[in-house]
């Protein structure tokens, strides 16, 4: 089965409880899961020889949350080009605002400038549509496994 880092970027919780169910399914699937809630430079780089599942909110302006801007900056300073790299990108954000889903959309950018691949579609959650995350969350990422050989 596969190896899997879970990345989070949250503010108020919902992007970790989306991270914890997700491990919890991945894992019931047989695959080795890790979340960090703060990532590090170090668990990245063992990780995008692997697999990473980035689940993100995303602050008033757009911007990533201070949780992963860290990584955010390392990873856009010292990486560059990471072809091998497969990953997911869960972004929760609000429609309300201008930059709906600006940190997930953010991150992906950055990781596909970099030659990353992206496996499937970045699902965007918006909080005003769906007060429980999870329940949209949970069946994505259900497919997202099914891709990891």
């Amino acid at each position: 089965m596969a190896e899997i880092g879970i990345f989070v970027g949250t503010v108020y919780g919902n992007a970790l409880l989306v991270a914890e169910e997700a491990e919890t399914l991945l894992k019931g699937k047989g695959h080795q899961v890790k979340l960090f809630e703060e990532g590090t430079l170090e668990a990245w780089q063992y990780y995008r020889h692997h697999f990473v599942l980035l689940i993100t909110s995303s602050t008033g302006q757009g911007d990533l949350p201070d949780s992963i801007v860290p990584l955010y900056t390392a990873i856009r300073d010292q990486v560059g080009y990471q072809p091998e790299l497969r990953y997911g990108i869960i972004a929760l954000g609000d429609s309300s605002y201008d930059f709906f889903c600006g940190g997930g959309h953010k991150i992906d950018d950055l990781l596909q400038e970099q030659g990353a691949m992206r496996m499937g579609d970045m699902l965007e959650i918006d909080a005003i549509e769906q007060p429980e995350p999870e329940t949209v969350a949970l069946p994505w990422v259900e497919k997202w496994a099914t891709q990891l050989v």
